[in-house]
């Protein structure tokens, strides 16, 4: 259920005897099973038993072997694949001899068993994924197929997908069925779920394996959410026993797990980049994953699901087209270029290239789309064209439904016809045209279902019932980003949770596959859809909540209510970015008195604010005791499920009561909870996915996750996030030094810390004298630019344990620092920019080195109830 991360840890604790010790048995994926899927060579042998082809490929170990098989193979571009890693993580195409070496030097170094797969490019073949599902009886049941826009060469987690697959002929699709079959019994997967990838040559059907994921994966949670069929629910109950004829089916009661999935719409993801928090890395898709989030929409057609998925995405598009896009100014070689080489917006250079007159056929030519997907673009320019020659006033009912069922917003046709949106939405409304809303059934109709699970389309018959219950909507946050990520989505299903006990009727709306917010149990009715101004009314005219909750989803359902936007404010403050700071509770270094003012502020803003719920509000202190407010936010913050598991307390639960209604007295939460443990949240940063990019901090927000550490000391605690987040202290060897004027005078504090801790000290030669001069041992060694050995040789040479730099942000630091930083991180040596983190670190590896890590439950920690529990004691003696 952990993906890639699990299923290493998995085998290091086999490898270790650990589970053989405890006497702990791999249930779903054996240990062999794992191996076979997971280990290249081994995959590749599985598939030469069964028949199946993999592309011509060898298994290198060492830059040597890998060289040679690439030699074997004979010709460039050449895939390059580690075994066991996450994501893509040190993978890449390779179009010449210098790339490859590059990007099997990283790829070995990611490799959880220093191996990489090389093989033969397929680029231009088709992809394809089948979702599978087998128990202990043998029974083997495909879930979902799915198919991708971009072509072999683009990790399938920065792919447009598509479900069900659209373009493979039946013979096709049972083909690939039958091959599922048979790969998941030949690696041995007893029960679960797995993931099976092939290429399909679009010239003459040939079939090629190219992986197999024995384990729920991103596309797992896609192919669940796009069937209705929780694949990790149905996992969990195999594992135990069950056998897929003996679970029901949750959404129509009535068929059994075993029953496949039949659909009659079509769902698209399309995955979100943040490449502009990466200056220095370049826009270009490769088989490492980049995107941080995804949004996925469903339609009854290709075409409207592909352009709700545009909007849902957030990023300033209504939908595909019918917009002022840059690439409709760029000249035909430019244009051609974002067409051939997989980029984030490839897709918006396609309409750009209709639109300057460019055939299917050559488009298809340049980047290997398969054609069916670019008719089915070229119709929608051809729409946009009509909407621009009739006008709004000539649009009649038949011709709004023709248009909105290909998926246009309001916004896009006021963009065709020269009106507003508001003139479309009353035009529309007049002539009685409104999107009707269809189940998800996982069976095409076939049952009637018992979950409300919605998507809307422009049809005739609606198959939302609501009620006449008190009820509220909740606004979910859209798809991950940086800056908002699954912080949010925890708030919006506790409150769900909360409200659901205290009576109403919770409807979710959301457009983010990966949430639990869009898991069909969690509210009392979910409306999987974008997240916009029309979108929203529309579910708010059928629906007509009593309340409706923007507090929880972050900016997005912020910017939906003007009411409250007016309080918001941002600032772009020099510094590092809240969201990429690691952080403590309790404080460590406040003092009592900035802590009152800090109390006493916090809670006038609140009252004068009005805010009922939560708010969130952040300061600065200077070293002299100053304290700043910087800005104040009435809506919950991504610090909330940090702040509730810290202090064991469910705040988005508390927040949603107070909403409809309760008073905190009535609650029994009035007192500030000062927990007797410490908390530490670390960021977690993708910077090893976004080569050239420098990796030091600031303003703009660069993290992807977070991890928490809990322990009675702030040492161990940091210790432990530091850990969790994929930072390996070490507890010897020798740490490199290099500090900037305006933190020089801390260097002495530091050195002696690592000297302590029986660290060896090289330095850059103005380090190496502060340190010689307070009397500590320092070797010192030159900086890039003034000769050999330096530095970066000690990194290659694995002679450096831990990086301490201090950014000058000069020219030099720009070169020198830069290179330094990317080594380190290529080499997985921790590196330290920061003062404070430097002193975090001295105390962590002291604490690492006295005592074993102490492993406790989350619950043990704590002596404290849920105070809500006070509220329903207090209901029921009345």
């Amino acid at each position: 259920m952990g993906g890639q991360t699990a299923l290493n840890l998995a085998v290091s604790l086999a490898d270790s005897g650990a589970l053989d010790r405890l006497g702990v048995r791999l249930i779903g994926a054996s240990l062999p099973a794992i191996r076979a899927a997971e280990d290249r060579q081994l995959f590749k042998q599985a598939m030469d038993r069964i028949g199946l082809k993999t592309p011509p490929s060898g298994i290198g170990t060492t830059l040597e072997e890998c060289i040679s098989i690439a030699e074997d193979i004979g010709e460039f571009p050449l895939i390059v694949r580690p075994a066991f890693t996450l994501g893509g993580t040190g993978g890449g195409i390779a179009y010449n001899r210098a790339e490859f070496e590059d990007i099997c030097r990283a790829g070995l170094a990611a490799s959880h068993t220093q191996q990489v797969l090389v093989e033969k490019s397929l680029l231009g073949w088709k992809e394809y994924e089948l979702e599978v599902m087998r128990d202990m009886a043998d029974n083997v049941v495909i879930i979902c197929s799915i198919e991708n826009i971009d072509p072999m060469g683009v990790h399938t987690g920065d792919s447009i997908t598509v479900a069900p697959a659209q373009t493979l002929t039946d013979k096709e699709y049972q083909r690939l069925r039958d091959y599922s079959v048979a790969i998941i019994r030949e690696i041995g997967v007893e029960c679960g779920g797995s993931n099976v990838q092939f290429a399909v040559n679009p010239a003459d059907g040939e079939v090629m394996v190219i992986e197999m994921n024995p384990r729920v994966s991103r596309s797992s949670a896609l192919a669940s959410k796009a069937t209705g069929f929780p694949i990790a629910k149905m996992a969990a109950k195999l594992s135990v026993g069950y056998t897929l004829d003996q679970i029901p089916n949750d959404i129509t009661k009535k068929t059994p797990a075993s029953f496949e999935p039949s659909i009659d719409y079509v769902v698209t993801k399309i995955p979100r980049f943040a490449f502009e928090k990466f200056p220095g890395s370049e826009p270009v898709l490769t088989t490492q994953m980049k995107s941080v989030g995804e949004a996925m929409a469903l339609g009854r057609t290709f075409q409207e699901s592909f352009q709700k998925a545009v909007r849902s995405l957030e990023t300033g598009f209504a939908g595909w087209g019918c917009a002022p896009i840059k690439e409709l100014d760029w000249d035909w070689e430019k244009l051609k270029y974002s067409l051939r080489v997989p980029n984030p917006d490839r897709i918006h250079a396609i309409y750009a290239a209709f639109k300057k007159g460019m055939r299917i056929q050559d488009i298809h030519e340049i980047s290997f789309i398969d054609k069916w997907f670019l008719t089915e673009l070229k119709e929608l320019v051809d729409v946009e064209q009509f909407l621009i020659s009739r006008g709004l006033d000539q649009l009649s009912k038949d011709d709004f439904y023709q248009v909105k069922r290909r998926g246009f917003s309001d916004t896009q046709i006021a963009f065709a016809t020269s009106s507003s949106e508001t003139d479309v939405r009353l035009r529309r409304l007049a002539l009685e045209v409104a999107p009707t809303y269809k189940r998800v059934d996982t069976c095409a109709a076939e049952f009637e279902a018992n979950t409300p699970y919605m998507y809307s389309s422009y049809e005739y018959e609606c198959e939302s019932v609501p009620t006449n219950k008190k009820k509220v909507l909740i606004l979910g946050g859209g798809p991950n980003r940086i800056g908002q990520g699954i912080e949010f989505d925890y708030c919006c299903c506790h409150a769900s949770f909360a409200l659901r006990e205290a009576g109403y009727e919770t409807i979710m709306m959301n457009s983010n596959p990966e949430t639990v917010s869009t898991d069909y149990d969690t509210s009392d009715r979910l409306y999987f859809e974008p997240l916009t101004v029309e979108d929203v009314t529309n579910v708010i005219d059928l629906e007509r909540p009593d309340g409706i909750i923007v507090q929880f989803g972050g900016q997005t359902p912020l910017k939906l209510a003007l009411p409250i936007q007016q309080y918001l404010e941002d600032k772009k403050l020099a510094g590092i970015h809240s969201g990429d700071s690691g952080c403590s509770l309790p404080t460590r270094t406040v003092s009592a008195k900035c802590l009152d003012i800090i109390r006493s502020w916090t809670t006038k803003l609140a009252k004068r604010l009005n805010v009922c719920g939560l708010m969130n509000c952040q300061y600065a202190i200077t070293t002299s005791g100053e304290v700043f407010l910087l800005e104040a936010n009435p809506r919950a913050s991504r610090t909330v499920p940090f702040v509730s598991k810290a202090i064991g307390h469910p705040l988005a639960k508390y927040a949603s009561l107070v909403m409809s209604g309760v008073t905190l007295p009535e609650l029994g939460y009035t007192q500030e909870v000062v927990p007797k443990h410490v908390s530490v949240k670390e960021a977690v940063l993708p910077f090893e996915k976004f080569q050239g990019c420098d990796i030091l901090l600031g303003p703009e927000m660069r993290s992807t996750g977070e991890v928490m550490g809990i322990d009675y000391e702030f040492s161990g605690a940091f210790a432990k996030a530091q850990i969790a987040a994929g930072q390996k202290l070490p507890l010897n060897g020798t740490v490199f030094l290099s500090l900037n004027d305006l933190t020089k005078r801390h260097l002495a504090e530091i050195g002696r810390g690592f000297r302590e801790l029986g660290f060896n000290i090289i330095a850059t030669s103005g380090t190496a004298k502060v340190l010689q001069l307070e009397g500590i041992p320092v070797e010192p060694v030159l900086k890039i630019h003034e000769g050999r050995p330096n530095a970066r040789d000690m990194l290659k040479n694995g002679q450096i344990q831990v990086m301490v730099i201090t950014s000058s942000g000069d020219a030099l630091d720009s070169k020198d620092g830069l290179q330094l930083r990317r080594l380190a991180l290529a080499y997985k040596v921790p590196i330290i920019t920061t003062v404070d983190g430097a002193r975090a670190t001295i105390d962590a590896i002291k604490s690492l080195k006295n005592k074993s890590i102490e492993t406790l439950a989350l619950q043990d920690y704590f002596q404290t109830t849920d105070a809500s529990q006070n509220l329903q004691a207090a209901q029921s003696a009345s």
